[in-house]
């Protein structure tokens, strides 16, 4: 679509979006951050959605475009062609403000704000405020930090969410990201934490990726709340973002009148992970493949990595491919992550140019030559891959979206 035609359609859909907010009056909750905001967003959805009317985004739909999409009704994914889709989504939109009765609208939603770029933030509460904002983590090196001045102007950016929070609203931080504890003195809001460390109103405790009779199995963690504590245990999925998510979604099931048992409870019944965020696949020749292929940024990938040591079975590979939109950070970030594989991982497949450093950390930092092996493209790699892995393998594969290292899972994955 032509620009000229995409900011009439990002206007349209943000009046559509404001007054359909105006008129049925649901419960925004908020959700930013650099990682885990989809995470998150699935964990609340999981523990709410037998208790209220609510509706979650589908899809990572975070921008302009796709939080007016999510408030506007509950589309899965963008049509195709897109003139039609467009057309449809505007006039269903105008036909539900006039028509639907305000008790069928959902009481709450539950959105994603992105905030790839300076101002966006702003555009999205202008569309939608919040009764609750979460704040997941920052990190040191955040994503999208390539498009501000430096890291603290990223802070500052997700810090919009709940700089104009009531007295009578919550703001949801991470006690464990130093940038975004931080924040709690930026809100007037109440102020609720999660996190691992000792002072989070909600603790994560006991927490640990397991395996079971040699193989990958799944996390288990404990939820402390005043004083309670609840054993959590979550199958074909790892790393420490799924304990995190269902910390944020025990501390909104209280808001809500929920105990921390049935929070814990709901969560663990109901919470669907979404797709290529630290998903167990079984792999051809019996191995064993974490997939997180869906996005990357330094904090993320020096998880997964944290999850690959963590793991038992046979060798560790690690399948990593660029981090975007770093900037002048990029170079210092990739060659960080390669110094962490070097102890983590026995053979590491790094793609695409950033991907080089990786490599050069790894080397740097002891791991031999014969270990490493470059490719610029998923495509390219993806053979190689499949012909190297033998039985027993645990194999990660990470990376930014725009990388599709989804295409090496698809290669190697068991039919």
């Amino acid at each position: 679509m032509k620009q000229t035609s995409v900011n009439i359609l990002k206007y349209i859909l943000k009046r559509l979006a404001i007054l359909t907010i105006r008129r049925f009056e649901p419960e925004v909750i908020a959700i930013t951050g650099s990682v885990g905001k989809t995470s998150a967003k699935e964990a609340i959805f999981a523990v709410l959605k037998d208790h209220f009317r609510i509706r979650a985004a589908s899809e990572s739909f975070n921008n302009e475009l796709g939080v007016p999409l999510a408030i506007l009704g509950n589309w899965k994914a963008i049509g195709r062609p897109l003139i039609f889709f467009w057309l449809k989504v505007v006039l269903i939109s105008f036909l539900r403000l006039i028509l639907l009765p305000k008790r069928f609208y959902p009481k709450m939603l539950i959105l994603e704000y992105g905030a790839q770029k300076p101002g966006d933030i702003k555009y999205l509460l202008e569309i939608g405020s919040p009764k609750i904002g979460v704040i997941t983590a920052i990190g040191k090196i955040p994503v999208h930090v390539e498009y501000y001045e430096d890291i603290a102007a990223v802070a500052k950016e997700k810090t919009r969410l709940i700089e104009n929070l009531t007295t009578s609203n919550f703001a949801i931080l991470n006690f464990d990201d130093e940038l975004a504890a931080a924040m709690a003195e930026k809100t007037r809001a109440k102020t609720m934490t999660f996190g691992f460390g000792e002072g989070a109103n909600m603790r994560i405790t006991n927490f640990e990726n397991r395996s079971e009779d040699g193989r990958p199995y799944g996390i288990s963690f404990k939820l402390e709340y005043e004083g309670s504590f609840v054993p959590v245990v979550l199958v074909g999925v790892f790393g420490e973002a799924h304990a995190y998510a269902g910390a944020i979604a025990a501390l909104i099931g209280i808001i809500y009148g929920l105990n921390l048992v049935e929070s814990a409870e709901y969560f663990s019944a109901h919470y669907r992970p979404a797709k290529r965020r630290m998903n167990l696949t079984a792999g051809v020749k019996e191995t064993y493949i974490i997939d997180d292929s869906y996005n990357a940024s330094p904090l993320s990938m020096e998880k997964a990595l944290k999850v690959l040591k963590d793991l038992k079975g046979g060798r560790k590979i690690a399948v990593l491919g660029d981090m975007l939109e770093l900037g002048r950070y990029s170079i210092e970030a990739h060659e960080g992550i390669g110094k962490i594989v070097a102890e983590t991982a026995d053979i590491l497949v790094a793609i695409g140019p950033r991907g080089k450093f990786i490599s050069e950390g790894a080397k740097n930092k002891g791991m031999h030559g014969s270990k490493i092996l470059n490719f610029d493209t998923a495509e390219e790699a993806a053979k190689t891959v499949e012909q190297i892995i033998r039985k027993g393998d645990v194999i990660l594969v990470k990376a930014s979206r725009a990388m599709e290292l989804d295409k090496v899972v698809e290669e190697i994955k068991s039919v």
